[in-house]
């Protein structure tokens, strides 16, 4: 009889632990996934930022050709 007592009592505590453990773990994970959102955002910045360099970049190589091209008409 001891015995039957005994397994549901170590039944509970297994499942306890287990479930303290999973939430934990899934506090760390929801930590981890924040920190992955936070940097998307930042890299999102970075990419809206480096396109707008890139077309300026492109208008003023488009700007420079055309001022030597008239240089050149001017010859």
């Amino acid at each position: 009889m001891d015995s039957l007592r005994k397994i549901p009592v170590a039944l509970i505590t297994a499942l306890v632990v287990q479930t303290i453990g999973g939430l934990v773990w899934a506090g760390g994970a929801a930590a981890r996934i924040a920190t992955l959102e936070e940097r998307v955002g930042e890299q999102r910045l970075v990419a809206e930022r480096l396109a707008r360099l890139e077309a300026q970049g492109e208008a003023t190589r488009a700007a420079v050709e055309r001022i030597e091209h008239r240089l050149e008409a001017r010859r």
